[in-house]
């Protein structure tokens, strides 16, 4: 990435900033500084600012996280934080927990609609959040409106590139009894290939926050999806279907009561449901064409938990319960000339947590976290996790930070349960990971620059592969891979004047699987010695945030992706490990402010680099979406 790209996209908005109190790292809102984990908030402001419209796309700044994706709008989009699988980051809204049973989720259609913030915990989070939380732990806040007054009512359109258009209609408002948010958004998209590429994602939310004395509070948040995405490429990327649809539609739910029983006693409870029904069909594209294939899968994840927590002097002591419940049940039916195969799946599981966690010089300049959790689990019985770290304020300018712990995920239902061509593993063991961390942060100029350092290391064990030749009789899959994955994670901030923000992360990172499993060939995805697949060594993004007058306001922001190894299935078997070149992709937003009205306009990809995310996979060209909000109200 050459200097006078660097400094282009260094032009203009502060997208991921450093609030003073969070709530995920601990479940209790808590100073930043007091957390001796690495933490990234994004305030839904910078991203509505900046048009970014989905989860996928607002994570690509933050420092440890590479998201990849299969080239067009809706296509399957994964993250892989800190060298983990893409399975290994618990996902939160308001509480509920996105991923499917064993970690699976597809960031494609996760939207940034009615968000207030997002906030990001690198390291195991397993000890507050039990499974899936391997290498870090993301929970998205819906807007409540508090404070907001009289009713706001508002709505977006936009359309560009790609037949693109991006609509919404929201309202909120209310005071510090009663609050409240609800918005309404579609986005349609023809895609990028020629045929057999559009869709459509289509998302209501809403939450209402409730306080009727100054001891008590609830809140209801809700959220519907519904999303068709037309498949045009086989598995190597390739157009090759004209009719194949995908479809996903399905609620979230959370319910969450808290109460101040005393002047040092509180406790909360939490109840949450996600539902999914997932359908796929591809029939036969042409009377040459023999078989086609259609399924049908139902999903749902509940759960419900309760914490105390007492706050001696400086101090806080927090216990817990969680119970969850996933279920799955589905049909699939694959026809052709030569008979007709049909399969299904009715499997449960379900788990029961219990945690306690202690912060320890919450007031003083030395804070200490201490955790521990069993874990209860119907398909392989118990688990525990820990974590301890520790913050040291040097000075009103210089923190220091360590922090250890261990995480655990869950095989998937598929891993444990296929049959068919494809058998599962009921004795699978939960993969699990150990790490440590250390962080430095300083700043200076009157805090107007921040810098921040932090070096990691993480060894993850009893991997689970597919190996497609098992021995005679066994299952598909194993408890055999072992790996490691290390670096380091660099931010720098800087207020250059109250109208100007610009900054720079860059991220290290050096995976090697450490022990090969049953799949060893040159094609296998856990290759003794060899780096993880799509993991980039080096990764640079800067941003900037410029508001040039009281109507103006302009933000750009950059991301120089390295090497990274992957498998292209368009090879010959044996030969499919490659390494993909680096890309760059640099993205500008402005908006102009009217009385009731902000004309938006934003470039994705503005200088239109091919290079592929993914072996096989074509990206999107230069993308421009030009558009307006509008709101009436307070």
């Amino acid at each position: 990435m050459n200097v006078a790209l660097l400094i282009l996209a260094c032009v203009v908005q502060d997208t991921v900033v450093l609030q003073p109190v969070v709530v995920t790292a601990t479940r209790l809102p808590v100073p930043v500084d007091i957390v001796a984990s690495a933490v990234t908030v994004i305030r839904g402001e910078d991203l509505r600012t900046q048009g970014i419209r989905t989860v996928g796309d607002a994570l690509r700044g933050v420092a440890g996280a590479a998201v990849v994706e299969t080239g067009s709008f809706g296509g399957q989009t994964s993250l892989f934080l800190r060298g983990g699988e893409s399975d290994y980051v618990r996902v939160l809204l308001d509480g509920v927990p996105l991923n499917r049973a064993g970690g699976a989720l597809d960031l494609a259609s996760l939207t940034t609609d009615n968000v207030d913030r997002i906030e990001i915990v690198r390291g195991p989070g397993s000890v507050l959040y039990g499974s899936d939380a391997m290498t870090g732990v993301i929970q998205i806040f819906t807007r409540t409106g508090q404070g907001e007054g009289r009713p706001r009512v508002g709505g977006d359109l936009r359309a560009g590139t790609y037949g693109t258009t991006d609509g919404a209609v929201e309202v909120s408002g209310g005071g510090n009894r009663v609050s409240y948010s609800a918005r309404a958004a579609q986005f349609r998209s023809d895609g990028l290939y020629a045929y057999n590429n559009e869709y459509r994602n289509t998302v209501v939310s809403a939450r209402v926050r409730v306080a009727p004395d100054a001891r008590t509070d609830a809140s209801l948040a809700y959220r519907y999806g519904d999303d068709v995405y037309h498949v045009p490429t086989n598995s190597a990327g390739e157009p090759a279907d004209s009719n194949a649809v995908s479809t996903e539609r399905g609620p979230t739910l959370s319910l969450a009561l808290g109460r101040t029983l005393g002047a040092r006693l509180e406790a909360r409870v939490l109840g949450t449901l996600r539902e999914g029904r997932l359908t796929y069909t591809d029939e036969a594209d042409s009377p040459g064409e023999d078989g086609s294939f259609r399924s049908r899968d139902y999903v749902r994840r509940a759960g419900g938990g309760a914490l105390v927590t007492w706050r001696p002097r400086g101090a806080a002591l927090t216990a817990g319960v969680e119970y969850e419940d996933e279920r799955q049940r589905g049909r699939s039916e694959f026809t052709a000339s030569f008979g007709t195969f049909p399969d299904s799946i009715a499997v449960r599981r379900w788990s029961t947590g219990y945690y306690v966690q202690a912060l320890l010089g919450v007031a003083g300049p030395v804070a200490v976290t201490l955790g521990a959790r069993l874990d209860d689990n119907s398909q392989f019985g118990g688990h525990g996790t820990f974590r301890a770290g520790g913050s040291w304020r040097l000075d009103g300018n210089t923190r220091v930070r360590v922090a250890t712990g261990t995480g655990f995920k869950e095989p998937t239902f598929f891993e444990n349960f296929a049959r068919g061509f494809v058998q599962g593993n009921p004795n699978l063991d939960p993969e699990r990971s150990r790490s440590w961390e250390a962080g430095v942060e300083h700043a200076m100029a009157g805090g107007r620059v921040s810098f921040t350092v932090t070096y990691f290391d993480q060894r993850f064990r009893d991997l689970i592969e597919f190996t497609s030749a098992p021995p005679p009789g066994s299952p598909n899959y194993f408890n055999v891979a072992g790996a490691t994955a290390d670096g380091v994670e660099a931010q720098v901030d800087a207020t250059v004047a109250p109208q100007l923000v610009i900054g720079v992360q860059y991220t290290y990172l050096a995976t090697r699987v450490a022990e090969g499993g049953l799949d060893g060939g040159a094609d296998g995805l856990f290759v003794a010695g060899q780096r993880l697949l799509r993991r980039p060594a080096h990764t640079v993004a800067p941003h900037l945030a410029a508001t040039l007058s009281k109507r103006v306001r302009v933000t750009a922001d950059a991301r120089w992706v390295g090497e990274r190894d992957d498998l292209d299935f368009r090879r010959p078997a044996g030969d499919r490990r490659v390494t993909l070149r680096p890309y760059t992709r640099v993205n500008l937003a402005a908006e102009y402010a009217l009385r009731h009205a902000v004309l938006t306009a934003r470039v994705e990809n503005a200088l239109n680099d091919g290079a592929s995310e993914l072996a096989g996979f074509r990206s999107r060209a230069r993308t421009v979406l030009v558009g307006g909000r509008v709101a009436f109200g307070p």
